[in-house]
């Protein structure tokens, strides 16, 4: 997955989080009149069209990650092609609207709501009297009776991977009629919303046999505008057919194939015709806007050959023509082999020309992990200096202003700006402040110059770069000529702009260094006497230097430009980074989970829900019986009382006002913690056929897939913003 984002709500949350301790925490945002939560940084993009101006029929073909190894979203290995599929086959009580906040979703409910709160809450739930399963039957109670069954986390004979919510529930009955449902709650729950969405039928949830094998590779059983027609595990792809008993408009398309393509393969598998829409990186979104432009001496030279100044080019026709033949030979055969590479790029940009980059910002943040569990950063004020010599604004820059996105760094963690729960609460931390920094480090007992001893590898060091290559450190580069490029696979041309060059294609290169820093070249643990300030912390003899653990899939060269910075701006506080790269496969399971790591980056999805959703991504681990450490999904290992009590007061009141206000007050105690610090949403980009409509970057909102299409041949998309989402049903 590009940037190791985690999939959306239905599959188990990984990531990391902090807390606060006894700190003070200002104000929070939202005491005034002018609502906290804002507006979505990025509208949607995804070139509106209303159903009369498209096409009936044709096959929508879109890539995704893989094709996955279960259909059944509440399964741990779900991923986000399971919600894909889910979204467009099944049942939603609820779905996103373009601010990230919960929606009825006409199509199923009439509606849905709190009928009683004493002596028991009470929800009922009004079906929509035209919903009926692809077998004709209708949905009804014994649908969310048998899901609650199996998600109750009672009977452990289901192997779910979350319960939360469903376990709160007490009885589910039928209401007056067979389009009644109503959930009784042993305790209040603020977040039923979240519940039922997707909801599978009483075959898949019935029994655990069906609920564990039943829907892994098939669902027999429907009740969406499509439904699965064929999972194919030799060609990686899955087949959605029209559902010929959707009672809502009929889809637009006939099929949509969602086909596995590697990330890095996309851009060319769209040249030859074989994908219509794809998320790309952002060196595909360059060729994709390049290609588009009309050709001129203005555009950007790009692809095979295009690093080669006029003396290269002089150089290989001199050599190619010269005295010595084996270099001739040799030379020639490069030569041809570029020719032939040139000309087939030259083809894919042509075909390129017929599709569009449609850009937004995903519901996910980048955060940095800082590992409290032991080591330097298990002294909070160590945490709060990494925290306070970060420049976020850079960092959001460097990613999302060559792309044309806003660059607004994210001010929260439990929600991103426009929903509901939203507030800048970073303030509670406070921003770049180097002095700041170095004082907190001092106060540390870290000091400058310092001499350091040799020291053994801690134990889970070797692992931490075992599958990997070790990129670089802070040290490293003293002792360089300055040219260290985050992925090693690539070298910086000195004419070319680091920042322009992000754009493209995610890296940064640094400029050679201009000369040497003073004692850069004495023995290590010698002070730098002519310029203190840039000599490395150190205490007991150690050297502060943390370990910074990082992906090395072509989806990563982004996380590790970012590293690169960050480990430049903790140089300058006087703290080093050992950076390590490590198979993407071994990343989460090997170094995260298992906590052999002091730094990492890496996304996850924001939610409608933070007090269900959130709450385990924060909770204050607690030993386990074998005497372990059960950190459940918090895998920063930092944790408090005070916060976990803030998610228990906000997830059982059914004050809405008053369960975002806790969710606030948490999010600022776990900002002063500084045990995982929010950079910048993730962009999202995706390729799509010019005539390809109401599908594209979609933001927050759950796609519409009965509306999505090819135009009819002369007509055109909406106009207006893409914004307004998908057309009006």
């Amino acid at each position: 997955m590009s940037q190791h984002g985690v999939g959306p709500r239905a599959v188990t949350r990984s990531v990391a989080f902090l807390t606060a301790g006894v700190l003070a925490v200002p104000a929070l945002a939202g005491c005034g009149s002018e609502d906290p939560a804002g507006k979505p940084l990025a509208a949607p993009d995804i070139q509106p069209a209303g159903r009369d101006r498209i096409a009936d029929g044709g096959t929508l073909r879109w890539a995704v990650d893989s094709v996955p190894d279960t259909l059944n979203t509440f399964q741990s290995d779900a991923d986000a092609t399971t919600t894909r599929v889910a979204q467009a086959v099944l049942p939603s009580m609820f779905r996103m609207n373009a601010s990230g906040r919960p929606e009825r979703n006409p199509a199923y409910l009439e509606s849905a709501e709190v009928v009683e709160t004493e002596p028991k809450q009470v929800v009922l739930y009004k079906l929509n009297q035209q919903a009926v399963w692809s077998d004709g039957r209708e949905i009804g109670a014994a649908d969310f009776a048998a899901q609650w069954r199996a998600l109750s986390g009672k009977d452990t004979a289901y192997w779910t991977a979350r319960n939360a919510g469903y376990d709160r529930i007490q009885k589910i009955e039928r209401g007056d009629s067979a389009l009644e449902v109503k959930v009784t709650f042993s305790r209040p729950y603020a977040d039923w919303r979240s519940l039922f969405s997707p909801l599978y039928p009483k075959d898949v949830m019935g029994t655990p046999d069906s609920f564990n094998d039943g829907a892994r590779k098939k669902l027999k059983v429907t009740a969406g505008p499509f439904s699965v027609k064929e999972v194919d595990g030799e060609d990686d792809e899955i087949t959605l057919a029209r559902n010929p008993r959707w009672w809502g408009k009929p889809a637009k398309l006939s099929e949509i194939v969602l086909r596995t393509v590697p990330r890095d393969k996309r851009a060319a598998e769209l040249a030859a015709g074989t994908l219509d829409v794809a998320e790309i990186d952002p060196s595909a979104a360059r060729r994709i806007t390049v290609a588009a432009r009309p050709r001129s001496s203005s555009s950007p030279l790009m692809g095979p050959g295009a690093d080669r100044s006029a003396a290269d080019a002089l150089r290989s026709w001199a050599v190619a023509n010269g005295t010595d033949e084996d270099a001739a030979d040799e030379e020639t055969v490069a030569r041809k082999k570029l020719r032939k590479a040139v000309t087939k790029y030259t083809r894919q940009q042509q075909a390129l020309r017929g599709f569009e980059v449609r850009k937004s910002l995903e519901p996910a943040y980048t955060q940095l992990a800082l590992n409290g569990a032991e080591g330097p950063l298990a002294d909070e004020r160590v945490r709060r200096a990494v925290a306070r010599a970060l420049d976020r604004e850079e960092l959001a820059e460097a990613v999302l202003k060559p792309l044309g996105l806003p660059a607004v760094p994210v001010g929260s963690h439990l929600a991103l700006s426009g929903q509901a729960a939203y507030a800048d609460n970073s303030g509670a931390l406070g921003g770049q402040d180097t002095k700041e920094a170095q004082a907190l480090l001092a106060d540390a007992g870290w000091v400058r110059g310092g001499p350091v001893k040799e020291q053994e590898k801690k134990k889970g060091e070797k692992a931490a770069g075992a599958e990997g290559e070790k990129a670089g450190s802070s040290e490293d580069r003293q002792d360089d000529d300055g040219t260290y490029v985050v992925g090693e696979d690539n070298k910086a041309h000195g004419r070319q702009d680091p920042a322009d060059h992000l754009a493209q294609d995610g890296k940064q290169y640094k400029q050679p260094a201009q000369g040497g820093a003073p004692g850069a070249y004495a023995p290590k643990g010698t002070a730098a006497p002519a310029n203190r300030e840039a000599a490395q912390l150190a205490k007991n003899g150690k050297a502060l230097t943390l370990r910074f653990v990082l992906p090395s899939g072509p989806g990563s060269q982004t996380l590790r430009t970012v590293a690169d910075r960050i480990s430049r701006m903790l140089e300058r506080v006087g703290i080093g980074t050992d950076i390590s790269k490590v198979s993407d496969e071994s990343y989460f399971k090997d170094h995260i989970a298992s906590g052999q790591y002091d730094l990492a980056l890496y996304s996850w999805p924001a939610t409608a829900f933070p007090a269900t959703d959130a709450r385990p991504v924060y909770a204050k681990p607690v030993p386990a019986a074998d005497g372990s450490l059960n950190v459940e999904q918090n895998y920063t290992r930092v944790g408090t009382d005070q916060v976990d009590q803030l998610f228990d007061e906000a997830v059982s009141t059914l004050d809405e006002g008053e369960s975002r206000s806790l969710i606030r007050k948490a999010d600022s105690r776990i900002w002063a913690a500084a045990g995982s610090i929010p950079l910048f949403q993730r962009p999202q980009l995706i390729a799509a056929r010019k005539n390809l409509v109401n599908t594209g970057a979609f933001g927050f909102g759950t796609p519409v897939y009965e509306d999505m299409g090819f135009l009819k041949k002369g007509a055109k998309p909406a106009a207006g913003p893409s914004a307004k989402g998908s057309a009006a049903r």
